[in-house]
């Protein structure tokens, strides 16, 4: 049976950013058959024509079908495997050396991907015989022979390591083609969005992600499988690699979400109070919440009627997937 595996980035290895991220998963054919047809389905049923970007969402009246997508997603328990590259260290390092960025990033986007990709690889009960790489589609992989120079390395670990597979194609994907690698990109991006505390700028449309986040995780065990499946390793610029728990970001995260959250509800509650016949749209204005931020006051002020803060989601995702309740 064969394996893929599905690789993208976030930030370059560059100056502009302090940290770059590297991501992937892998899956046999049945569980990326059933990846695909889940996915258009909730496509399908939302009207999506377009793939989806975590960075990229800014209103929350996608929220049920973003919601639908990471749900699903999470109970396939695919593993994912991510890595974080110190870019200063990095750039120190080549300094030293007399490299070029460009000659620094071809360094690394081979040895990054090939340690994310093998160690998908290497568990003992790891019994494909053909494995098959996609990487989001970038110009600069093609110009630095990532995609040949990827299938020798793990070719090479396989005989070393006398594993049965065989790595058969290395190769790109655009991503609005690609509904697996729609999904390691919005699952980096979660990643990236946690560890560096972007919610912290308290944007409007920080605040649109940080409640997509926030309902993510509360739902179900969600938040239990997001630390067990996703392993995160972080180079320093020394040849240890350290592994990193989400655990303590997430807690900064949950933390800083419940006293907003008891804030905001706070000050709905107030408004309330002071104006009985207020509408939702009046609401919305006194407040300050732009149109693109709806949901989130209407989640708001379920849970102060004690409802469910995500409404009517339960019951969309049940009918998308015929599951009784």
């Amino acid at each position: 049976m064969s394996y893929s595996i599905f690789f993208d980035e976030s930030n370059k290895l560059d100056n502009e950013k302090t940290y770059s991220y590297y991501g992937a998963y892998g899956c046999d054919v049945i569980q990326q058959r059933e990846l695909v047809m889940g996915v258009n389905k909730i496509y399908s049923r939302f009207g999506k024509k377009s793939e989806f970007h975590f960075t990229e969402y800014k209103n929350d009246r996608n929220i049920n079908a973003a919601l639908s997508v990471l749900h699903f997603f999470i109970n396939l328990d695919i593993p994912i495997n991510l890595f974080i590259v110190n870019n200063e260290q990095a750039l120190t390092l080549a300094k030293k050396r007399n490299l070029s960025i460009k000659e620094l990033r071809k360094l690394f986007y081979v040895k990054i991907p090939e340690r994310l990709f093998y160690g998908l690889t290497r568990e003992q009960d790891f019994l494909h015989d053909k494995v098959n790489i996609y990487l989001d589609h970038s110009p600069e992989y093609g110009s630095m022979r990532v995609y040949s120079k990827v299938r020798e390395q793990m070719n090479a670990h396989s005989l070393y390591r006398q594993r049965q597979y065989q790595v058969q194609e290395v190769k790109s994907k655009e991503s609005h083609q690609s509904i697996e690698i729609q999904m390691i990109d919005m699952f980096l991006g979660l990643v990236v969005y946690i560890i560096e505390q972007s919610y912290l700028d308290k944007s409007k449309k920080d605040i649109v992600k940080s409640e997509l986040l926030y309902r993510f995780l509360n739902l179900e065990q969600n938040l239990q499988k997001f630390q067990r499946q996703i392993t995160i390793y972080r180079w320093g610029g020394s040849d240890i690699i350290e592994q990193i728990s989400l655990s303590d970001y997430l807690s900064a995260f949950m933390q800083f979400k419940a006293k907003y959250d008891i804030e905001q509800m706070q000050l709905i509650m107030k408004t309330r109070m002071q104006h009985p016949q207020i509408t939702t749209k009046e609401l919305r204005n006194v407040i300050g919440y732009s149109s693109n931020m709806l949901q989130q006051m209407l989640g708001y002020i379920r849970q102060l009627d004690n409802l469910d803060r995500n409404g009517p989601f339960p019951e969309i995702y049940a009918q998308i997937f015929n599951i009784s309740q």
